[in-house]
């Protein structure tokens, strides 16, 4: 083998090696989530709404904290002992719209935040196509808090298991809406066998005592990651949030 095979073998290993790295993460920086031009990404929402002081919490000594507290102990199914990280959730405290998905993957599981792999990186830009941010005006969490192994759908009594931190999160953050992300969130959230393709495109309702949540489901981004197809109509979901929120706020 000459100098210069040797050269060329070297700079492909350093690039597979940088791939291996980070090149998910630079393939999704470069994926543009609306590819309409005729449509331009609409960038402008309120953000996390502030609440007069008749609204004080009505949940008592509870918090994020103390329900993050509850989570990390909890030890009420299988999942608390394959977990590395529980993952609570984050976001804002009064968030317009609270994100719920299934359940955390390897990543998540290892650094305790939800949607931070790839299906993340994709949610996140879902969201700044209509300008909303984990940080300034959405909660993002799952149905379930520890990672179900090898990333398989979480089982009914997991999911019931998790089920009271999920109502707490709920009860104490009031989002003014609820973005479903994927078949089983949806399906679990709103109590129904319908499937995501029936349950997407328009609002529906869950009910917490005498408070009404409007609902929106739409796909799962690791599912339009696998599927380009949806790309299109999980867009028009999420124009359908946006104009409700503006319309509400």
């Amino acid at each position: 083998m000459n100098a210069g095979e040797k050269t060329a073998i070297a700079e492909f290993l350093n690039l597979a090696a940088g791939y291996v790295k980070d090149g998910y993460k630079r393939e999704i920086e470069n994926y543009s989530f609306n590819d309409d031009p005729q449509e331009p990404e609409q960038t402008s929402l309120p953000l996390a709404y502030i609440t007069e002081e008749s609204e004080e919490d009505e949940t008592g000594e509870d918090s994020l904290n103390t329900i993050a507290a509850d989570i990390s102990a909890c030890a009420a199914c299988g999942l608390s002992a394959t977990r590395t990280f529980v993952v609570p959730g984050e976001g804002a405290e009064r968030p317009l719209v609270m994100v719920i998905g299934e359940g955390p993957g390897a990543e998540e599981d290892k650094t305790g935040r939800p949607f931070v792999g790839k299906a993340g990186q994709l949610l996140d830009k879902m969201l700044a196509s209509i300008g909303l941010s984990r940080d300034e005006n959405c909660f993002i969490a799952n149905m379930v808090k520890c990672r179900p192994p090898g990333n398989r759908d979480p089982a009914y009594e997991e999911i019931t298991a998790c089920g009271q931190f999920l109502k707490r999160q709920i009860s104490l953050l009031r989002p003014r809406f609820i973005l479903c992300a994927g078949r089983v969130a949806a399906q679990s959230l709103l109590k129904t066998g319908t499937g995501i393709n029936a349950l997407r495109g328009d609002f529906l309702e869950l009910r917490l005592g005498e408070t009404a949540i409007p609902v929106l489901c739409t796909y799962h981004p690791s599912a339009i990651l696998r599927n380009e197809s949806l790309k299109r109509p999980a867009w028009e979901d999420l124009k359908l949030l946006k104009s409700r929120v503006e319309e509400r706020d």
